[in-house]
């Protein structure tokens, strides 16, 4: 399974058309920072976005919305989206804080959650990996590094 997705990759940077060659540059991209996957260029990045509330809506990272009357609620992440994405993202999320613990994300995450297991650890992974995809989406669109990212030697 993997030398199938790796061919796969190989095929895509090795482009002839106009939209192959943009994924091929995103894929060279993503592999140059340590941790991340290229599925997200197959999944996600083949599309535009405008902002990143599109981004995140679209992977299903965003808040669902209740409202009745003078009371509003979020009620946790809508999960209407993506759902391959989003089950990539969070495994990513789980790489990210193991192999970038200099970036600004796994500081934040670490503060925020400390030593707490169990729910607020969940809860906290999901808006990490919102940040995460942001992060990566301005990174294909301006070149920006995540702050604190360790690329690949």
């Amino acid at each position: 399974m993997i030398k199938t997705t790796e061919a796969e990759r190989d095929a895509i940077a090795s482009a002839n058309t106009e939209t192959e060659r943009g994924s091929a540059k995103k894929i060279q991209h993503l592999a140059k920072i340590k941790s991340i996957t290229t599925t997200l260029v197959g999944e996600v990045f083949y599309r535009s976005f405008d902002n990143r509330k599109q981004l995140a809506s679209y992977v299903g990272l965003t808040p669902a919305h209740f409202q009745s009357g003078a009371m509003s609620l979020d009620q946790g992440i809508s999960k209407a989206g993506n759902a391959k994405a989003r089950t990539v993202m969070i495994e990513l999320v789980w790489l990210w804080l193991r192999h970038q613990p200099d970036s600004d994300l796994r500081v934040w995450f670490r503060d925020r959650v400390g030593k707490l297991k169990g729910r607020i650890r969940r809860i906290t992974i999901v808006a990490v990996a919102r940040k995460l995809l942001i992060a990566l989406w301005r990174y294909l669109e301006t070149g920006l590094v995540p702050k604190g990212a360790a690329l690949k030697v």
